[in-house]
């Protein structure tokens, strides 16, 4: 695994952590907030629009 793969891992992880924890803070705005902030990093970093990408039920 190349340093770069790891890295894109350990944001991934980092990422559904904090999500999590925002999830479970019971906060909706907060949760919602850090997944728009996420889905604009990955749609900069891939050039995939993650958000309409990922707005089905049965995706992501």
């Amino acid at each position: 695994m190349s340093a770069t793969d790891e890295e894109v891992l350990a944001a991934a992880e980092a990422f559904g952590e904090e999500l999590a924890a925002s999830q479970s803070d019971g906060d909706s705005s907060e949760f919602e907030t850090v997944l728009e902030a996420y889905n604009d990093a990955i749609t900069e970093a891939t050039g995939l629009n993650y958000g309409s990408v990922c707005s089905t039920d049965d995706c992501c």
